[in-house]
């Protein structure tokens, strides 16, 4: 029979599930996020919430967590697939692209916002400790609700986008150090000064992760290499949950968090082929666990220290959003971003993030930060993280009306004629679709280009150029450039991401048009036919080509052949890619009929 302690633990477990099924199905039916609901069904149903009338109303205790402890083994388990997932996330070709904007804009927020919140803090009459503590921690934001923000307006690809994505992406690098820092505080290895703590912390974390990475290195591949050759989807889950919980207990035994462990275990296997599998394989037990996590963050928030001060709540939830967004958007035009995407990465980041729940929990437990500065402080950070969707309402309407009042010039207003059919569309008017235009005039094709930067457009517009200003991401506009009846969609710009958003945009709306698009390198040309385009054209395969070109000729071969075995070369390459992406020749064949048609 089951003790009393054991019915207590599956009361708590009938409460989490059943918030996991009920509730927050009932919180995307009506449009929230479902982070939200977590949050929000944790502190209702959690022991500082309706928990605590458990006594007067007895039937309270099948609906409440009666003992926090019961599901924080689980919620620990999600902090660990969390970093795991980021870490996965981190691949290092990821960083490069965007190293200018996480090495240096997400970089530097983090370090001045954390700095300015420290100062604020301190000034408050916070020991320097905890307000380092609380400044690190208020310098993130919620990367799992402003993405998913972005992503439901499918506006990942726009520039307050990727700004977002990269600031975010440098905050949960951040992250690392952070947890590093308070670990080893926690354990009492804060030496006589704060640059000794810090060099004390990153010199144990450097011994764990100086094993797990050692280990990985020569295990990981053989180890997903061998589960792979059986070929059998439970030994390759089992195969994953060895991995991350492994790397996390070895952390653990170090003295460093179990969640940085999992980190560097997701780093590891980013670079691996077994990637995407794995992405796969965690993709059921990560809603759950970090649902878990986020429950039990929601328990932690306290609805008494919202009646405590509240004069002082609403002004700190104003300070924190208005400090944090303004360092954003100055760092932003620094950084070059259009002042309209700056403002709305600024709102969207001003709130801050979940990671404050982790640290400040165990910043408490290690009595670094006093439990009062510590309920403030989480009650700030949850009613920021809660306002996100309505920053983003209002974040959405300034940048609407700046750009209304900045786009004087006529011609950027201009709509593409709704008679033209059997055109080609040329997206990206800058070195590489000005040329491509040239050749389609030359050979008396019609077309209309179209571009994001105003002042190339209106310069063009004025030379005779048909260009037009738009988002190419975005299907109204696609459609009153006349997709639906075009012969032929030409990506020319440089940007990665939102290259694969255009394509994707317009393959979903016309399965039968011709695609042809830039590629920044053969992964990324392989990438794209495996998302619909008809031809990839990798700079670095062309630029190839032509130096062979150059310098086949200038060395007396005779010219014919040279551009015969140079055209033979390109079709080996584009099929060789083609095969690798899995693609068959039936968009090429549909293709080929529909030039045919047009000619």
């Amino acid at each position: 029979m089951a003790t009393i302690g054991n019915l207590d633990a599956y009361s708590d477990a009938l409460v989490v599930l059943g918030t996991a099924g009920i509730v927050v199905p009932l919180v995307r039916r009506f449009g929230l996020n479902p982070v939200l609901g977590y949050l929000g069904a944790g502190a209702a149903l959690g022991p500082l919430g309706l928990g605590t009338f458990k006594e007067q109303v007895p039937a309270l205790y099948w609906l409440t967590v009666i003992d926090t402890r019961h599901v924080s083994a689980l919620a620990d388990l999600g902090v660990v697939f969390l970093l795991f997932l980021i870490g996965l996330e981190l691949s290092y070709q990821r960083l490069l692209t965007m190293r200018r904007l996480v090495f240096g804009l997400g970089f530097l927020q983090v370090l001045i916002s954390a700095s300015a919140i420290a100062a604020v803090v301190a000034w408050a009459g916070a020991p320097a400790t905890a307000a380092v503590i609380i400044g690190s921690c208020l310098a993130l934001s919620s990367t799992a609700i402003v993405i998913e923000v972005l992503s439901n307006q499918r506006r990942m690809s726009t520039a307050t986008g990727r700004t977002s994505f990269s600031i975010l992406l440098a905050q949960d690098i951040a992250v690392v150090p952070i947890l590093i820092l308070v670990a080893v505080l926690q354990n009492g290895a804060f030496a006589s000064s704060l640059p000794q703590g810090i060099m004390l912390a990153f010199a144990q974390a450097g011994f764990a992760f100086g094993i797990i990475i050692l280990v990985g290195r020569l295990m990981l591949r053989p180890l997903f290499r061998l589960v792979a050759s059986v070929d059998t989807t439970e030994l390759f889950v089992a195969a994953t949950l060895f991995v991350i919980v492994a790397a996390a207990v070895v952390a653990g035994l170090s003295g460093v968090s179990m969640a940085l462990g999992a980190f560097v275990a997701g780093l590891l296997l980013a670079e691996t082929e077994y990637r995407k599998a794995i992405e796969a394989t965690i993709e059921p037990f990560k809603g759950l666990l970090l649902g878990l996590f986020f429950f039990t963050v929601g328990m932690s928030i306290d609805f008494r220290e919202l009646a405590r001060e509240p004069l002082w709540l609403a002004a700190s939830v104003i300070g924190l959003v208005g400090l944090k967004a303004t360092i954003i958007i100055v760092l932003a035009r620094a950084f070059r971003i259009p002042m309209p995407a700056a403002i709305e990465t600024g709102l969207l980041l001003g709130p801050g993030g979940e990671f404050a729940f982790v640290v400040i929990a165990v910043a408490l437990g290690a009595s670094l930060v006093a439990p009062g500065a510590a309920s403030f402080t989480l009650a700030v950070t949850s009613i920021t993280m809660a306002i996100i969707p309505l920053l983003a309402i209002v974040a959405r309407r300034v940048t609407r009306s700046r750009e209304q009042l900045r786009q004087v010039d006529p011609a950027l207003s201009l709509v593409p004629a709704s008679d033209a059919k059997g055109r080609a569309i040329v997206i990206g008017h800058g070195r590489v679709g000005q040329v491509v235009c040239d050749m389609l005039s030359a050979h008396n094709f019609p077309y209309i280009a179209t571009d994001r930067d105003p002042n190339a457009v209106t310069q063009h517009r004025r030379r005779g150029r048909e260009v037009y200003y738009g988002n190419a991401a975005e299907p109204a506009f696609l459609n009153s450039c006349g997709l639906m009846d075009a012969a032929a969609v030409i990506v020319t710009i440089h940007d990665q991401p939102g290259i694969d958003e255009i394509v994707r945009v317009v393959r979903e709306r016309r399965p039968d048009v011709l695609i042809v698009s830039r590629a920044r390198d053969a992964d990324h040309a392989r990438h794209l036919y495996e998302i619909g385009v008809t031809d990839a054209v990798p700079e670095t395969i062309e630029a190839s080509l032509q130096l062979s070109e150059a310098a086949l000729v200038g060395l007396g071969v005779p010219t014919g052949p040279v551009i015969a075995s140079i055209h033979e070369k390109r079709d080996e390459f584009r099929h060789d890619l083609q095969d690798a992406a899995g693609r068959n020749d039936t968009r090429g064949i549909r293709a080929k009929s529909l030039r045919e048609r047009t000619d």
